[in-house]
């Protein structure tokens, strides 16, 4: 086990559509395993393996709270099937650095999948859970939370996440 780096945008493997999982060898274990390690380390609530670099489809994701004992959730191939509702919330994300806005949502979505060992599952979710879902499924088809902002908003972060990165560049006196 050990902890990836996460791609960060403007990554271009962010962008691409992850393919789907068709062997669930020991590698796809260990890709499991070691996304779990860097989700906890981040530490973020949900990851995608094409976050890690890896662009298969993927995702992995714990709402428990600080408290609770983890509750990791690991989908292969998820599906959302149904999506009801209307929910408006502050996202943010481990490979959007330093930015966080409104996001509206489906409130409750149904997804299947497959779990680690390849058995099918179907998960029914609202609220945060159904949140998280969305927002790690739209990173397996190469969408990032900021492509449902305003056009005006991302670009104004573009520019600013510019600046960060010239800054972080730019020698140390």
């Amino acid at each position: 086990m050990a902890v990836r780096k996460i791609l960060t945008y403007p990554d271009s493997v962010l962008r691409e559509r992850a393919e789907p999982v068709t062997n669930i060898d020991g590698k796809i274990q260990q890709l499991i395993d070691d996304m779990a390690d860097t989700m906890y380390h981040a530490p973020g609530i949900g990851l995608a393996s094409n976050q890690v670099g890896e662009p298969c489809r993927i995702i992995m994701f714990d709402i428990s709270g600080k408290d609770e004992p983890n509750d990791l959730v690991v989908l292969i191939n998820p599906e959302i099937i149904e999506a009801n509702g209307v929910v408006v919330n502050e996202e943010g994300c481990l490979s959007v650095i330093d930015y966080r806005a409104d996001v509206k949502r489906a409130e409750c979505v149904t997804v299947k999948g497959l779990d680690r060992e390849g058995n099918p599952v179907t998960l029914k979710r609202e609220g945060l859970g159904a949140i998280v879902l969305q927002h790690e499924i739209d990173h397996l088809n190469g969408i990032l939370f900021i492509d449902h902002i305003s056009k005006l908003r991302r670009e104004l972060y573009k520019r600013r996440l510019k600046k960060l990165l010239k800054q972080k560049e730019a020698p140390k006196l």
